[in-house]
């Protein structure tokens, strides 16, 4: 296992000159690596090939539609049962307003559930982001060194983490896993100074 420090960055340009300043503080490119984090909820398994599971806010979300679909639906049976003698035909009616109310439904339902979700953020989900990871044992400078060329270059979150560099590249990063943060913007948010890991 090789100890690897990355940072997030929203702007690819920003990501660039990461690299290159890493590379002019004496780091080989064999030891970075740059590389997309695509959307939570489009993530790929680097090893498996398959989706990760769905991203919070978004896991109670067919529930809520199910549920939604057969309030709305009976309400809508009932208000085409209501409006038979008005517009026509009792079959039309009643299939048109219950499939409206299921359709109605099922999206306020869906709404709902997400609603109430918790906003994600670094600590839950990772956002789509441009990554910039450096083997930090094999660099030949500090992990200071790195951690301040990620921030200066505008780093949103710089990282720390465990993981497996192979050809060039941190082969094992897991988009779904909970970044250590030990820097970056959002870092330097953090409410308290004794909840932040120390470099």
């Amino acid at each position: 296992m090789s100890t690897i420090v990355a940072g997030g960055f929203q702007a690819m340009a920003e990501a660039e000159e990461a690299v290159r300043r890493l590379q002019d503080a004496g780091i080989h490119i064999d030891y970075i690596c740059t590389f997309r984090v695509n959307p939570a909820g489009e993530h790929h398994r680097l090893a498996a090939g398959g989706d990760h599971d769905a991203s919070p806010g978004a896991e109670h979300a067919q529930s809520g539609a199910v549920k939604g679909a057969a309030i709305g639906a009976a309400v809508g049976l009932a208000a085409g049962a209501a409006a038979t003698p008005f517009i026509g035909p009792a079959g039309f009616a009643v299939a048109a307003a219950a499939g409206v109310g299921a359709y109605t439904g099922a999206l306020v339902g869906g709404l709902r559930e997400i609603e109430h979700e918790p906003a994600p953020d670094h600590g839950d989900v990772r956002p789509a982001e441009n990554m910039v990871a450096v083997n930090a044992d094999e660099s030949g400078v500090s992990e200071e060194v790195i951690v301040h060329t990620l921030e200066q270059c505008g780093a949103q979150i710089v990282e720390r983490a465990d993981g497996t560099w192979t050809d060039d590249a941190w082969a094992d990063f897991d988009p779904t896993s909970r970044p250590q943060l030990i820097g970056g913007r959002e870092f330097a948010r953090l409410p308290e100074e004794g909840d932040r890991p120390r470099v």
